[in-house]
């Protein structure tokens, strides 16, 4: 039987821009039980947090995790593919009002007897073209 699995390495993967909101920060706090000012005060936002100071509040780094998730579940899965694995680190702030994209390449394409198993090289961009968190996914197609 012919495999007609047609993934190769430097594919690029598109996801969907969004566009984090005073309400939709809140929203994520109230999902996920984290209440840390960081998200929510904008008082205790006029701190210093040692040399940085964010300016205003912060959405949560876990929503870029979210959205790269996104991506790869809406690339994989009309494929036949299952997403797997995540890693991410977050590289710079988001707040509300910025919009932010993730993408991926694909780095490496491994087939094995019973899969076919792909790492794409994953990231989250601003609208300035800034990198604000970036890591790795992987994904199995099954045979």
């Amino acid at each position: 039987m012919e495999n007609k699995f047609d993934i190769t390495e430097g594919q690029r993967i598109e996801g969907t821009p969004f566009c984090p909101t005073r309400e939709t920060i809140w929203e994520f706090c109230e999902a996920s039980l984290d209440y840390n000012p960081l998200h929510w005060d904008d008082e205790y936002m006029k701190s210093n947090f040692g040399k940085t100071n964010f300016g205003g509040i912060i959405m949560h780094g876990m929503s870029n995790f979210s959205l790269i998730t996104k991506m790869m579940t809406d690339w994989a899965l009309p494929q036949g593919g299952i997403h797997r694995r995540l890693e991410t680190r977050w590289k710079a702030p988001v707040k509300p009002g910025d919009t932010i994209t993730p993408s991926g390449t694909v780095k490496k394409v491994k087939p094995t007897e019973k899969a076919n198993w792909v790492v794409v090289t994953v990231q989250v961009k601003n609208q300035q073209d800034a990198v604000v968190a970036e890591g790795e996914a992987m994904v199995e197609f099954p045979h």
